[in-house]
């Protein structure tokens, strides 16, 4: 994996990876790194979910997540919840062990967070709208 990140004025910066796609980040007004950061790991997560649910019958995920960090530099994340969210008649534990799998070993963002980053996790099932 290759890519490049470069400063264009002011607090602002661009990503760009191998194949020339970017992302625009601001480090004071966002989306900031820690604030991608955290949104991709709830990215990450949630292709293990949906990649776990495949044979069940849902039409919508989504995950809203809370974060603390250090309060001193670096201000590194040290705890993560996610409130995951599925629309679909799928069981409540079968979520629940997908997300469990997901941060134990499945999702690379998350397994690449210092080891004291806590990380905890609910679902919501929501039924299906007529």
């Amino acid at each position: 994996m290759q890519g490049r990140v470069e400063w264009t004025g002011g607090k602002n910066m661009v990503g760009i990876n191998s194949n020339g796609q970017s992302i625009e980040m601001n480090w004071d007004d966002g989306p900031s790194p820690m604030q991608l950061t955290l949104q991709m790991v709830g990215a990450c997560s949630i292709v293990d979910v949906v990649v776990g649910l495949k044979e069940r019958d849902f039409s919508k995920v989504w995950v809203e997540m809370d974060s603390t960090r250090n309060d001193e530099s670096p201000r590194y994340f040290t705890s993560m919840h996610f409130v995951y969210h599925v629309e679909g008649n799928v069981p409540q534990k079968l979520v629940e062990r997908v997300v469990h799998k997901s941060h134990e070993k499945y999702c690379s963002v998350s397994n690449s967070l210092r080891d004291d980053c806590k990380i905890t996790s609910e679902v919501v099932i929501h039924q299906p709208k007529s």
